[in-house]
């Protein structure tokens, strides 16, 4: 079974081709760090109007690398929701289009869902159930992953996603963009413990997150004593890094005790960051018959394998989607 994924939902314009849900054929992403990067972040309208000029190129430079004609497809998968409208709607249009002219089977795929099944693209795939921990630019939260199609929700953050929290913060230090990717890399000749930072306690929820207050207190921090430079500069980012890590590690792991989960998946963007991943593994190291499944992090990155693998189940489970299918920014998972 060959499907095509399809993924636009902020500004990487990206395509995939990927057999029975589990082998890449082909993964191709056009991303646009550069253009978005003297603003210090995503532009909506900027990604939008790229994705329309990217797509098209994009879906036939991932025909072509996986050696499969539109008739020996299988089926479509397209994000539709959530992320940026604008963005959104370019990979919907464009897969909705293509599905009608093709005469193949479309399937409206949620990126969270994406991300949580990134890790079946691994050589040691996880089985279900499973604990998710999804840590993105613009979402973090956890998931009890019961099976294909089957999510529910313990915990996300209340204010700021562990992603932004790197972006803005990096933003504050004079770091470019992409931030969390900046900080990672100073982080690694830092001193973790140079600085003490906040570790939000969310009342009434205790697998929530929050990164407002931490953001602040590292402004608060930079108003006192300046941006510094060099060792000092490594120092604060590794301090401001492990309070964001270790925020995402304590809930992760509290709710694994608590509900005795034996496997846990990190996936999304920030899952790429090399201090989130070795705590994760070095925490899980505490634990007996505890699981930890951690995908290449170009398979956290958004990339549409992701999606063909969650369009792929969908469409096993009967799921089809035709000029109705509409873009969500925000459908929750």
């Amino acid at each position: 079974m060959k499907v095509l994924g399809i993924e636009t939902s902020c500004d990487e314009t990206a395509a995939s081709v990927v057999e029975d849900g589990r082998r890449v054929l082909s993964d191709v992403v056009a991303t646009q760090i550069e253009l978005h990067r003297k603003w210090g972040g995503v532009v909506p309208e900027l990604a939008s109007r790229n994705h329309v000029m990217q797509v098209l190129p994009v879906v036939d430079e991932a025909l072509a690398r996986a050696g499969v004609k539109p008739a020996e497809l299988d089926g479509i998968a397209v994000t539709s929701g959530p992320g940026l409208v604008g963005a959104l709607l370019v990979g919907v249009q464009v897969a909705k289009a293509l599905a009608e002219a093709w005469q193949k089977p479309l399937a409206g795929v949620n990126h969270l869902e994406g991300h949580l099944l990134a890790a079946f693209l691994s050589e040691t795939p996880p089985t279900f159930p499973f604990l998710g921990l999804v840590v993105s630019g613009g979402h973090t939260s956890l998931y009890a992953a019961e099976g294909f199609g089957r999510y529910r929700l313990l915990g996300a953050t209340r204010d700021d996603a562990a992603g932004e929290a790197f972006d803005k913060g990096a933003k504050l230090l004079g770091l470019p963009y992409p931030g969390g990717v900046a900080i990672d890399r100073l982080a690694r000749q830092g001193d973790e413990l140079a600085v003490r930072f906040p570790r939000a306690i969310v009342k009434g929820a205790d697998l929530d997150f929050s990164f407002s207050g931490l953001k602040t207190a590292l402004l608060h921090h930079v108003r006192k004593h300046g941006v510094p430079e060099g060792k000092a500069l490594a120092d604060l980012c590794a301090s401001y890094q492990e309070a964001i890590v270790g925020a995402l590690t304590h809930k992760l792991f509290r709710a694994a005790r608590r509900l005795q989960f034996s496997r846990v998946v990190l996936a999304g963007g920030v899952a790429a960051n090399s201090r989130l991943r070795a705590a994760v593994v070095e925490r899980a190291a505490e634990y007996e018959e505890l699981s930890v499944f951690l995908p290449a992090p170009k398979l956290c990155t958004d990339n549409a394998a992701m999606i063909a693998v969650a369009g792929t189940e969908a469409l096993r489970r009967g799921e089809r989607r035709g000029p109705d299918l509409a873009a969500d920014a925000s459908w929750r998972l």
